[in-house]
């Protein structure tokens, strides 16, 4: 199986290598007010793989961060009730009927 991974990372890696070395062509990002920003291509598209990456990880912050302080909110109750409860041993229950054919 561990082969099979490194073979999986190294193929992604040559594709990538081999996408990034065609694409160093010089382009020109043109901004507001005449501003320009001129750099290859494959370092603007990582730029902007990048800013996206960023933004999908904010949006979802919140919800994770909302979601951990509510489990742990939960474990402190569950704890607590479950201190409160007086010990008491299991009634051991009888066994379900046996099924007939």
């Amino acid at each position: 199986m561990r082969i099979v991974t490194w073979t999986i990372r190294l193929t992604l890696f040559l594709l990538l290598l081999v996408f990034a070395v065609w694409n160093t062509e010089p382009v020109t990002l043109r901004f507001w007010f005449g501003q320009a920003w001129q750099a290859p291509l494959v370092i603007v598209l990582l730029a902007f793989f990048a800013a996206g990456a960023l933004f999908g990880i904010a949006a979802v912050l919140g919800t994770t961060l909302r979601q951990r302080r509510e489990i742990g909110r939960l474990r402190r109750d569950a704890r607590a009730q479950a201190q409160s409860q007086p010990q008491t041993q299991p009634q051991s229950e009888a066994p379900p009927p046996a099924l007939e054919r």
